[in-house]
């Protein structure tokens, strides 16, 4: 009789002890992402009033060994967060790991897991870690947004929950990826938004259905992911991996204004 006391009283209990842990894993997370957003606001006092760059050397030489987050050696190689950009802004110099476990392949070559070392976090290149949405020449990856250029920064995403599911072919399994970008739905080429199809989604749910995001203005929040139900460019369902995108689909909680 006692051993099914105990039983039942750890079926009631365990479901709550799950969603505290889980809880406090999104808690955690929500700190780190606001550290990230702390680290980019320092950043741009000391660099004349630009957020950090997200990926300087994507185009047009395509190296892509240097990002926000972080360097490599070589495309097969993490990123060294110790040797980024925002070393000197975060408290330990390193970008923190989101807590909830998300099974990222690892330690692959670069062209199944192309942007290790993120730990889960993803930056608006679009609009602030980039001039993409002016126009699309070399200078626009390397020439970053001001903070005078924001005018919405409680309404403008900084930083959120990041992963990308990828296939290598069409024979073998879907997998999750570090994806250092939160990619709105519409890309933008030569300043001019592009509405004819849908960008990859990025920004991951992973928080008992809900994603956490960081604002120009430091303030962090959570979100629910609305219905998208088309493939990405891997040819896979994003939604059936919890990433998607929140609000509405439009670029409106990207943009600066």
């Amino acid at each position: 009789m006692v051993i099914s006391i105990i039983a039942l009283l750890m079926a009631i209990l365990m479901p709550a002890l799950l969603s505290a842990k889980e809880q406090g894993r999104a808690v955690v997370c929500r700190s780190n992402i606001r550290q990230l957003v702390l680290a980019n606001i320092g950043y741009v006092t000391e660099n004349d009033d630009h957020f950090v760059p997200a990926a300087p050397d994507m185009y047009p030489t395509g190296a892509n060994n240097r990002r926000w987050y972080g360097v490599r050696e070589d495309n097969n190689s993490p990123y060294d967060s110790l040797k980024g950009p925002l070393v000197d802004y975060l408290g330990d110099g390193k970008v923190k790991k989101c807590p909830e476990k998300v099974r990222f392949v690892k330690g692959q070559a670069w062209s199944v897991n192309f942007e290790q070392g993120g730990d889960g976090y993803g930056y608006n290149m679009t609009y602030i870690g980039s001039s993409l949405w002016q126009n699309g020449g070399v200078e626009n990856y390397q020439r970053t947004t001001k903070t005078t250029e924001v005018v919405r920064t409680a309404g403008t995403l900084m930083f959120a929950d990041c992963a990308m599911v990828n296939k290598e072919s069409p024979d073998t399994p879907p997998y999750l990826h570090e994806y250092p970008f939160a990619e709105p739905p519409f890309a933008i080429y030569n300043g001019q938004l592009i509405t004819s199809f849908y960008m990859s989604p990025s920004v991951h749910f992973r928080h008992r259905g809900r994603a956490n995001i960081g604002w120009c203005d430091g303030h962090i929040s959570s979100a629910e992911r609305i219905d998208y139900g088309d493939t990405n460019a891997y040819g896979v369902k994003s939604a059936d991996f919890d990433i998607g995108w929140f609000g509405s689909l439009d670029n409106s909680l990207y943009d600066l204004k």
